[in-house]
């Protein structure tokens, strides 16, 4: 289970707490490259009574759980998400390069990599529950 909020999303950059099982998070990604597939991101491991603390400083938090699934040489981290994003499931694959040749699962449905929508930063602000209510595509 992941509780994660945001302290920051200005300009491309995101500040992000996180609480993963019993640990902290604090993580810091910048904005997305020209391709949209990559940009930079640290991590740091901190104390899960600071993360909970930071947590509280956030507007809203997203709630998911997350699966890690073996396909082929690749591990997929399918997240499922609970709250106003009920219903979403995003699968997420980290490769070591932008042209790493993959094998697709006939599950994976189809490719959103660069698209802000589904951003978990993005998600806050515009949760899934309202997608279909403001014509959102």
């Amino acid at each position: 289970r992941i509780r994660q909020g945001y302290l920051s999303t200005d300009a491309g950059v995101t500040v992000r707490v996180r609480t993963k099982g019993d640990k902290g998070y604090l993580t810091i990604k910048g904005k997305t490259g020209e391709s949209g597939m990559s940009r930079f991101e640290w991590e740091k491991e901190i104390p899960f009574d600071e993360a909970e603390r930071l947590l509280g400083l956030c507007k809203a938090v997203i709630d998911k759980t997350r699966y890690l699934v073996e396909v082929g040489n690749h591990v997929f981290e399918v997240d499922e998400f609970y709250g106003d994003n009920q219903g979403l499931l995003i699968a997420e694959l980290e490769l070591s390069s932008e042209d790493e040749a993959f094998d697709r699962p006939e599950w994976l449905g189809m490719e959103v990599t660069g698209d802000v929508k589904y951003y978990n930063s993005r998600l806050l602000s515009c949760p899934y529950c309202r997608w279909k209510h403001d014509n959102i595509k």
